[in-house]
This record gives structure tokens, sequence and C-alpha cells, in this order.
């Protein structure tokens, strides 16, 4: 289902400098049809209360879900993946460690996708469900 040129080293080097690189977020797994990466909960990603920031929660889901739609695309070059909408549902707080996330495909279309993607504890336990619909448009030369 990805482009199989496109690799974890790839992935973890794409955009430095960028609000992934703030967050801590890393890029640990490619799978046939999922891709994975973690989050610490630290004060880059707590709101004033000392627990996981939902926004941050929603970062991670995003960045998943588009690495994910990146890999699909058939012209990397020529195509690039927006994101259209996403919401979330947040279901249980954390104070620290590490989160978890697994975007998996609901659609897969010539100019839509939609992400599923789910955010986890340490323990395994569900913190946050979130939904992502991209737009896939060609890149003006």
């Amino acid at each position: 289902m990805f482009n199989k040129t496109i690799t974890l080293d790839f992935l973890r080097n794409l955009n430095p400098n960028t609000i992934n690189t703030q967050l801590g977020i890393e890029f640990t797994e490619i799978g046939d049809d999922y891709v994975l990466a973690k989050m610490p909960v630290d004060h880059r990603t707590h709101q004033p209360f000392g627990i996981l920031h939902g926004g941050a929660s929603v970062v991670l889901a995003e960045s998943l879900g588009s690495v994910a739609s990146l890999l699909c695309l058939p012209d990397p070059i020529r195509q690039r993946a927006v994101g259209l909408e996403i919401n979330a549902n947040h279901v249980r707080s954390v104070r620290e460690g590490w989160v978890y996330g697994r975007a998996t495909p609901l659609h897969i279309g010539r100019t839509t996708q939609i992400w599923d993607i789910k955010i986890t504890n340490e323990e395994g336990k569900l913190v946050c469900v979130s939904r992502l619909t991209v737009a896939i448009v060609d890149v003006k030369e």
C-alpha cells in the first residue's frame, strides 16, 4: 500500500525545526497499512494543569495521518496531501511518560484520504481517537 522508497530515516529527517521536532514526536514504524509514532508527555506537551494538552494529541494525530498520506501518493514529488478536517475525542489524561499513535486508513481515494488515528498511553489504554481527512493536490511548479 505504501511507497516503499520512503523509509523511517527519511521520515525522521523530513522536517527539521518543525512542530514535530519541538514536541519530540518520533516516527517509529512503517507497517503494511499503518504508521506508528510516539510523543513524550512532558513540559513541551503539558497544558497548565500538568496533563497532556489535547492540542498536542491533535498535532501527533495530524502528523501521523499526513505522513501516512504521503506514503500513499503515487508521485510524492508532484503531489501533496493537505489537511481538510481533523477531529479528536480525548478519552483519558496522561501526566508523564509517552503516548503512542497509530494511523490506519479508512479511505484511500484519488483526491481524498481519511485516516483513523488512535493514541494510547504506556499501558496501551486509549487516550485519544482522531479522524483526519486530507486532500490530494498537485504541486504547482
